[in-house]
Formats: C-alpha cells, structure tokens, sequence
C-alpha cells in the first residue's frame, strides 16, 4: 500500500479553534485515500494565509509535509488545490519541490501541469468575479443608489442570487443530456465527466472549466 503524507490547512485562528474547516478536509483526505489504496503516514495542519509570495517560509507545516514527503519518497495530498495557494506562481513553485501532489477533489490521476491549469483558471476566474462586483457596484452608485444602505443592497443581493440560479438552472439543463450521453457510454466518474465538459469546450454556467467539484454541483442542482 503506497504511503501518502496530508496536508490541512485553514486562513484563520478562529477557524483553527473551532475545527470549521479541518474535518472536512481530514474527512475528504480520508475518504480518497482509503478508497484509492492509499496509507495516510503522517498528518500536518496549518493555520495560516495562502497569500503572499513568502507563503511557505510562513507555513511550517507546509514545509514539514514537504520534507517528510522526499524523504519518504511519497506524495502530499490535499482536499482542495486552494488548501495549497490560490496563487498560481505559488503552485509553480510547490511544483519544483518535486513532491508530487494529489488534489482529492481532482482526483488521483492529475499530472502537475494540469495542477498549473486549473490554478490559473482559479484565479483568472476570481479576477473576473472580482471585476464584475466593481463593475456592478458602480453601475448602482451611477443610479445614485447608496451603497451604504443595507436594505437596498439586501435587496439588490437577493435579486442578483434569483438571477444566478435561474441562469444556472437554464444552463444545467442544456449540459444534462450531454452528461447523462457520457454516462451511458461508461464515463462516470467526476473527473472523468468534468475532462469530457472541457474537451468538448462547454463552459460553466460562469464560462470557466469543469472540475469533479463543479459536475457533483451540477448533478445535485438536477437531483
């Protein structure tokens, strides 16, 4: 049985404290390892920021999970890929330690370069999620609304969240048969189906990649 070293990390003190956070990753880091064959030699958790480009000499544990790693000639493997950085250049990095990675929610068959991509989508994507808050909320200072008012924005928020959901609804429906079409042919697994999505170039209802995350959302949204 192969060993593997994991990783658990969270951003805050409180987290930290209560635990929010780290069973579900520890739950998930299990799950995968127990039904893939894997051995879980050594646990590390963190609490700490993903942020910065000196993020590493800031997480120790990171570091430890690393160094065990080589010299068990193993991989460290993780929840989420955002559980390593959110920063793409901080995964190239990661990257030449070496140490192989393994995402759960990627599942266990994803080489580095595909580790590169789907963190440059990540954060293109929240690039963009960021621009179109800016731009919206300067739409509604153009009105003369007043950000400052909770109950107009309260408002504006619920009627933005119906639109998402009518919109991914509208979405879900049209990538539903396709996905139920590359099931019947035997293709069933998240990562597989998400990697059927991308090659066939259908976006998210966000106009990103697919990812085993994204595809168990879309399938529950139809259950």
């Amino acid at each position: 049985m192969p060993k593997t070293v994991s990783y658990l990390r969270v951003s805050t003190a409180q987290q930290g404290r209560s635990g929010l956070g780290i069973e579900a990753q520890r739950e998930a880091i299990t799950r995968f390892c127990d039904t893939h064959g894997y051995e879980i030699e050594a646990e590390h958790v963190e609490i700490e920021t993903g942020k910065g480009s000196d993020a590493l000499d800031r997480r120790p544990a990171l570091a430890a999970a690393l160094a065990r790693a080589k010299r068990l000639k193993c991989a460290v493997v993780v929840s989420k890929l955002d559980r390593l950085s959110r920063d793409v250049h901080f995964i190239s990095g990661l990257m030449a330690q070496r140490v192989p990675f393994i995402v759960t929610e990627l599942g266990a068959d994803v080489d580095p370069f595909m580790l590169h991509v789907y963190a440059a989508l990540a954060e293109k994507e929240r690039r963009y999620i960021s621009d179109r808050t800016k731009a919206a909320l300067g739409a509604l200072k153009a009105k003369g609304v007043k950000l400052g008012n909770l109950a107009t924005l309260a408002d504006a928020g619920r009627r933005g969240r119906a639109v998402t959901v009518a919109a991914a609804d509208s979405h879900a429906a049209n990538v539903l048969p396709v996905v139920r079409q590359m099931q019947a042919a035997g293709v069933v697994t998240l990562a597989a189906i998400a990697a059927g999505l991308n090659e066939r170039r259908i976006p998210t209802a966000k106009g990103g990649a697919w990812y085993p995350s994204t595809v168990r959302n879309l399938l529950g949204r139809n259950a």
